[in-house]
């Protein structure tokens, strides 16, 4: 009976017990999560990669977007706001 209380107690006390595996546990699940959101980021940077390889349209809106290039047949305008130098 005393040994079967001290195996007990080693299982839900020690550091290679319970805790540790409830630890364990903790981490998996973390990982998963982690790896679900990657998961999810990588089919998009795949969907915009596929998109970018097979439609002019995407690419131009990037360079549009990211490069601030225009069109050939196109006229840029750039409004600024007025700044009142009257305090």
């Amino acid at each position: 009976m005393i040994a079967g209380l001290g195996l007990q107690a080693d299982l839900w006390f020690s550091d290679d017990g319970y805790q540790k595996t409830q630890k364990l546990r903790f981490a998996v699940a973390e990982q998963r999560a982690l790896n679900d959101a990657l998961r999810e980021r990588n089919a998009a940077l795949d969907a915009e990669v596929i998109n970018l390889k097979q439609g002019v349209d995407a690419a131009e809106e990037r360079a549009r977007t990211d490069l601030g290039m225009i069109g050939k047949h196109e006229t840029f305008y750039q409004v600024v706001p007025v700044v009142s130098t009257t305090g």
